[in-house]
């Protein structure tokens, strides 16, 4: 399983309707898995298949940010991650303010 949660640091609380796409590197190019938004609480568990290889995680936050009056300089947040044991979980949350972002391999 693919996991995501999204923290407004700039708020301290979740960032919720952001959208999140998900793709997995084919080749040279890089194919849509899954799309969905973050629910209330900032998250997502991604419905796909268990395969090895490289995924991506594309965070579009320009919305998000628009609908508090602010003007984000970062305007999507792309995260590329390889899965090699498809037998554990993969969650990669995202901490997020207007001009900066932070993210790591969580549990």
């Amino acid at each position: 399983m693919i996991s995501t949660h999204i923290l407004d640091i700039n708020l301290g609380t979740p960032a919720k309707d952001v959208n999140v796409t998900l793709e997995k590197l084919s080749g040279a190019n890089w194919s849509k898995v899954t799309q969905d938004l973050t629910n209330a609480d900032g998250r997502i568990n991604f419905e796909c298949p268990y395969e090895e290889g490289q995924y991506r995680l594309t965070f579009e936050i320009e919305n998000y940010f628009k609908k508090q009056n602010l003007t984000p300089f970062f305007l999507a947040v792309p995260v590329a991650f390889n899965i090699t044991d498809t037998k554990r979980k993969y969650h990669v949350p995202l901490l997020l303010s207007p001009y900066g972002y932070s993210t790591y391999r969580g549990s």
